[in-house]
């Protein structure tokens, strides 16, 4: 197995560390070769390919990172026919919430994520999918 060196913040190492004892892991390492595959194989769902896609993205970051705002305008800007709506809210006394409303297929959507994620100092970036293509058949013969 091919040895790789990360930098990370020594509070994120220990959190890897207790979470790998909590649960049984026999190290970081495997911890952390976990979560690679999960991050990889998380937009790899046949299910979801070629249909049109609904997803929400929340970011939460500390507002005096301005830089992380500014990004974000940005992102959004890039995507402009993906982004459907956008949200921006104060969350306790140091943070703000972003959250995106997106409306597209699942290569846009994971791009999107992506580069959000790339993102430098946000403290979480969260998001689901779901199908929306299938709601109309449905909801049309029912009225």
């Amino acid at each position: 197995m091919t040895v790789v060196s990360v930098s990370m913040p020594e509070e994120l190492l220990n959190r890897i560390d207790d979470f790998a004892d909590d649960h049984g892991y026999t190290g970081r390492s495997e911890v952390i070769r976990d979560a690679a595959r999960d991050l990889l194989g998380e937009f790899e769902d046949a299910r979801l390919e070629d249909r049109e896609l609904m997803g929400v993205v929340t970011v939460l970051f500390n507002y005096e990172t301005t830089s992380v705002e500014e990004r974000l305008m940005h992102i959004r800007h890039e995507h402009e026919e993906l982004v459907a709506a956008n949200f921006h809210s104060h969350v306790g006394n140091r943070y703000c919430m972003e959250l995106f409303i997106l409306d597209g297929s699942l290569e846009a959507i994971s791009a999107f994520v992506g580069q959000i994620r790339a993102t430098k100092n946000t403290l979480s970036v969260d998001y689901s999918v779901m199908p929306v293509d299938d709601f109309a058949g449905p909801l049309a013969d029912s009225g």
